[in-house]
């Protein structure tokens, strides 16, 4: 779906619309037919297919048979190099794995960015499902644990602008989709210290999750795990809960002093 941001760009200069484009090209199921990369950038077909061109030239973008594309050695490469200089990466990585040893669960580290979260780094169990979760996909923050987690952590007034006043996108039956409702919801998970998403983001699938704070007290990510509902269940959630919650505890008492990504958007 063609979000307003998206559907914007064609006011916006070449190098935004560049950079849309390699957000799409990026996306999980790749590779991308052109047709579905101009759908989700809201770009022009022929304008897509040029900046495709460009980039595929300079090693960010490959052609494949049948008209798709993925990305390039070079967009892989600056990605691998930021992911590995990455500090708050550096202070997630042991606590993720620790976090996926004991629960036994994927263990993920996530970012705001505008009204999503992105996955940044998971640790995940080798005999684990196969779940939508993956470095760089993102979830809502209105449905996502990860997502409500952070906007627990804000101040209230804050949470309101982000949520906004219009019905909100339900991912699933179960998606809390009014902004009130959401509001009143994080009353419960700032008592608690940690946010569930039980099947809101994905049908069968439970998320915890809880903030993780920087030296000013702001949410810079959020730690969670991700499971399947019959083996994330209710007593599982209440035991894994303060597992996460102190998990971010570590992570928010590391990073004091350092300079954290936070936030990608507002």
């Amino acid at each position: 779906m063609t979000t307003a941001a998206h559907s914007q760009a064609g006011a916006k200069g070449p190098v935004y619309k560049a950079l849309e484009v390699l957000d799409a090209l990026v996306r999980p199921d790749g590779p991308h037919r052109l047709a579905d990369l101009a759908a989700y950038t809201g770009l022009p077909k022929p304008t897509v297919h040029r900046l495709l061109g460009t980039l595929a030239d300079s090693g960010y973008a490959v052609a494949l048979p049948g008209g798709r594309y993925r990305a390039g050695p070079r967009l892989l490469g600056l990605a691998a190099t930021a992911l590995a200089d990455s500090p708050e990466l550096r202070l997630a990585r042991p606590v993720l794995a620790d976090l996926r040893l004991r629960t036994g669960h994927v263990a993920h580290y996530s970012v705001r960015d505008a009204d999503s979260a992105v996955h940044l780094a998971q640790s995940e169990a080798a005999d684990t499902y196969r779940l939508a979760v993956r470095a760089g996909g993102t979830v809502p923050l209105h449905c996502s644990a990860a997502g409500l987690a952070i906007l627990s952590a804000l101040p209230e007034e804050e949470a309101a602008q982000i949520l906004g006043t219009a019905a909100l996108p339900a991912r699933t039956p179960q998606t809390v989709t009014d902004p009130a409702a959401v509001l009143a919801e994080l009353a419960a998970v700032r008592a608690q210290g940690y946010a569930l998403d039980d099947e809101c983001t994905e049908p069968d699938v439970r998320g915890v999750a809880a903030p993780v704070l920087g030296a000013d007290g702001r949410p810079v990510g959020a730690v969670g795990i991700v499971g399947p509902t019959f083996t994330l269940d209710t007593e599982s959630v209440a035991l894994f809960g303060p597992m996460v919650r102190a998990a971010a505890g570590l992570i928010s008492a590391s990073s004091c002093g350092s300079s954290l990504l936070g936030l990608v958007r507002e």
